[in-house]
C-alpha cells in the first residue's frame, strides 16, 4: 500500500491513524472532514485505503465505505463507535469493509491494517491473472481470425492455417498474434 485517504471530523483523528500509516510505511497520506469531500476525490484519483472515522459532518461514513469498496481495489477501515458496531459491521461485511468499534487502540487498528495490506495484495494479484487471461482470450480470437481468413482466401485447411501461423511465428521469431495481425491486415483491406 501506497496511498491512504483518513476521513475524520477531528484533528485526534487524522493524528491517531496518520501515526500508525506512517509506520506501516505508506508514504501519501491525504486527509478529509467530510464524506461529500471524499466521494468528489475519489473520483479524481484512487487511493489504497481508506480510513472512515464515523460519525462525520455529512453523513454516517456507513455508506460511502460500501460504496468504495464496492467500487475497487480500495480497502476501507470503518471505525465506528461500540453501540452501532454490531449493525454496521452485519452491513457493511458483505461489502469488504472492515469494521472497529470505538475506541481504537493501535494494536487493533494495526492488525486490521494489516489485514487490508493482504487482502489488497490478493485482490491485485487477482486482477493481474484476470488482465493476463483476457489478453490470451483476445490473442486466440485474433489468431482464429486469421486463420478463417486464410481458409477463405487461400484454400487453406485449418490446419495448414493454424501451421502457417505457428511457423510463421518461429521463422520470425513473433507472437501467433502479431502473425495473425499481419494476416489481418493482409486480407481484410
Amino acid at each position: 500500500m501506497e496511498s491512504a485517504l483518513i476521513i475524520s471530523s477531528t484533528e485526534k483523528g487524522f493524528d491517531f491513524f496518520s501515526d500508525i500509516l506512517s509506520a506501516a510505511s505508506i508514504t501519501q497520506i491525504s486527509a478529509l472532514r467530510s464524506c461529500g469531500e471524499a466521494r468528489r476525490l475519489i473520483l479524481e484519483r484512487d487511493f489504497d485505503l481508506l480510513v472512515v472515522n464515523a460519525p462525520l459532518r455529512d453523513e454516517s461514513g456507513e455508506s460511502l465505505s460500501r460504496y468504495i469498496a464496492s467500487k475497487g481495489v480500495s480497502q476501507v477501515i470503518l471505525i465506528v463507535k461500540n453501540e452501532y458496531f454490531d449493525a454496521v459491521s452485519a452491513v457493511c461485511e458483505g461489502d469488504g469493509v472492515l469494521t472497529i468499534s470505538k475506541p481504537v487502540n493501535k494494536t487493533v487498528f494495526w492488525s486490521a491494517l494489516m489485514l487490508a495490506k493482504s487482502a489488497q495484495s490478493r485482490i491485485k494479484r487477482i486482477q493481474n491473472e484476470n488482465a493476463r487471461l483476457i489478453q490470451k482470450i483476445e490473442d486466440i480470437r485474433i489468431v482464429d481470425r486469421a486463420k478463417l481468413i486464410l481458409v477463405s482466401c487461400m484454400n487453406m485447411s485449418e490446419k495448414e492455417a493454424h501451421r502457417y501461423i505457428e511457423k510463421q511465428a518461429m521463422d520470425m521469431r513473433s507472437t501467433r498474434r502479431e502473425i495473425a495481425e499481419g494476416v489481418l491486415r493482409t486480407y481484410e483491406n
